[in-house]
């Protein structure tokens, strides 16, 4: 199973860094990371990929293997070089050493505590609060760059564990709790039991609209205006209900936000996400600058 496994990287890594398609091995992965860097006027340059298994079974005359798959690019764009990673979860499946099949395992967006209803936090704020703080943004980044592929066991992990690790990196940043222990209200985890917003994409997004104090930002029109350890939330589908978030861990040679993230574990990944298979035409931004308090 191991062999079989590096074979196949071994005929893949090839595929991100040449123009040349083989039928055999086309990965169409490779293709469309390839086509979004040209788009940037990027290329990658060199490419590792390992795997490691997580689960194998047989079926009849039929392997199967869960891996998950660590994607390392070195990327140029207008002379500058830059490292970006990944994680990907995968299902393999081979006919007598032959490989038949192998596609992503897609994480969930939906939160299993998303709430039903929407949430308002205009009316849940207390005009007589005042939470001050001055938000590092250097902790929060490095906060991000030492977690982005791990889970820092003093915090509860989620299934869906994309606005728990922003969530996270907020706070190493300076970011004050508050709301305890009202779920509906405020920004906060304590023990086992956290607000929506701290867990929960769409919340996360709402709460940063519309905190007046403790947590705040500021929307802003365009990722450009983003600087590290700001954060951008995405609407994968257009339906105006957010699905997933990001913190801005460094820049492109374009002054484009790169981001890192949990649930699609990665690092130094150009903000957009035209890359993933959660893509779609529909998808909208939302981009949040974080205020001092």
């Amino acid at each position: 199973m191991r062999q079989l496994l590096q074979d196949l990287f071994e005929k893949r890594v090839n595929q991100f860094v040449s123009n040349k398609r083989s039928q055999k091995i086309f990965f169409p992965k490779a293709e469309t990371k390839q086509a979004c860097l040209a788009n940037r006027s990027a290329e990658i340059v060199k490419v590792k990929a390992a795997g490691k298994i997580i689960e194998e079974s047989s079926e009849d005359e039929f392997q199967i293997i869960k891996y998950q798959a660590h994607y390392q690019y070195l990327i140029k764009q207008n002379g500058i070089l830059y490292m970006e990673e990944e994680m990907e979860d995968r299902l393999a499946k081979f006919y007598k050493n032959a490989l038949v099949m192998d596609e992503e395992i897609r994480p969930v967006l939906d939160s299993e505590n998303d709430p039903q209803t929407e949430i308002n936090y205009l009316d849940l704020e207390d005009p007589t609060e005042r939470l001050s703080y001055a938000y590092d943004r250097l902790k929060a980044v490095q906060y991000a760059e030492r977690w982005w592929n791990s889970y820092n066991p003093a915090y509860k992990k989620f299934q869906n564990d994309c606005t728990n690790f922003i969530s996270q990196c907020l706070q190493a940043g300076g970011a004050p709790m508050r709301g305890y222990p009202k779920r509906d209200a405020g920004w906060w985890l304590q023990r086992n039991n956290w607000s929506y917003s701290w867990a929960v994409a769409h919340s996360l997004r709402l709460y940063l609209s519309n905190s007046k104090s403790g947590l705040r930002a500021k929307e802003v029109r365009s990722p450009d205006q983003l600087i590290l350890g700001d954060v951008i939330c995405y609407d994968f589908e257009g339906d105006g209900r957010f699905n997933h978030n990001t913190l801005v861990t460094g820049k492109d040679a374009n002054g484009m936000p790169l981001v890192n993230a949990h649930t699609y574990n990665s690092r130094m990944r150009y903000w957009a996400y035209e890359d993933s298979s959660a893509y779609t035409p529909n998808i909208k931004y939302k981009f949040y600058s974080i205020i001092d308090g």
